[in-house]
C-alpha cells in the first residue's frame, strides 16, 4: 500500500489539492451567495448590466430588469424578452474550477497568481461576450435557442478553459 502511495504521490497530491481548493472556494462563494436571499447577487447584476451596455453598442435597445419572482435578471432586446441571466451565467463557477486546477497543478507562486488572474479575466470577458452574442442570437434566431444555449456556447467556454489549462500545464506548471 505504501509503495502504491509513493508511486502515485504526485497524482494523489494533485487530487487532494484540487478537492481542498475546490471545496474552500465553493464554500466561500456559497457564503457570498447566502447574502442575497431571493435576489440576484451583485456579480450577476454586474454581468447583466455589462451585457446590456454591450448589446446597446450594437444598435439594439436593450433592457435588463430584475425578475419579479426569481433571483434572476430578465434580458430584453428591442422590448422582446430573450432570456434570464441567472447566477450560473456570471462565470464564477467556471472561474472556481479554472483557478482550482491551476493551483492544484502547481507552478511557482508568481506564475500561478498571474496566470490565474489573466486566465480569469479572459474567461470573464469570453463569458460576457457569450451572453451578448446569445442575447442577440436569441432575439434574431429564437428557433435555435437549444443549440445556441446548450451546445455552442458551453463548448466555447469550456473549450477555452481546457485550452488555458493545457497551456498552463505545458508552459508553467511544475512537472
Amino acid at each position: 500500500m505504501l509503495e502504491s502511495i509513493l508511486r502515485y504521490k504526485s497524482a494523489l497530491g494533485f487530487v487532494l489539492k484540487f478537492f481542498v481548493v475546490y471545496i474552500v472556494l465553493t464554500f466561500v462563494y456559497s457564503l457570498y451567495l447566502s447574502n442575497f436571499d431571493g435576489e440576484p447577487d451583485d456579480i450577476t447584476r454586474i454581468v447583466a448590466n455589462q451585457t446590456e451596455a454591450i448589446i446597446d453598442t450594437f444598435g439594439y435597445s436593450t433592457t435588463v430588469v430584475q425578475h419579479e419572482t426569481e433571483p434572476t435578471m430578465k434580458l430584453l432586446v428591442n422590448e422582446a424578452y430573450v432570456g434570464r441571466i441567472v447566477e450560473g451565467c456570471n462565470s464564477i463557477s467556471v472561474l472556481i474550477l479554472f483557478i482550482t486546477f491551476v493551483i492544484a497543478f502547481t507552478g511557482n507562486l508568481k506564475n500561478t497568481l498571474l496566470f490565474a488572474l489573466a486566465g480569469s479575466v479572459c474567461i470573464y470577458i469570453a463569458n460576457l461576450l457569450r451572453i451578448v452574442v446569445l442575447g442577440i442570437g436569441l432575439y434574431r434566431f429564437p428557433e435555435y435557442e437549444y443549440i445556441l444555449h446548450h451546445i455552442i456556447f458551453p463548448t466555447i467556454i469550456y473549450g477555452m478553459v481546457f485550452l488555458l489549462w493545457m497551456f498552463w500545464v505545458k508552459k508553467f506548471s511544475k512537472k
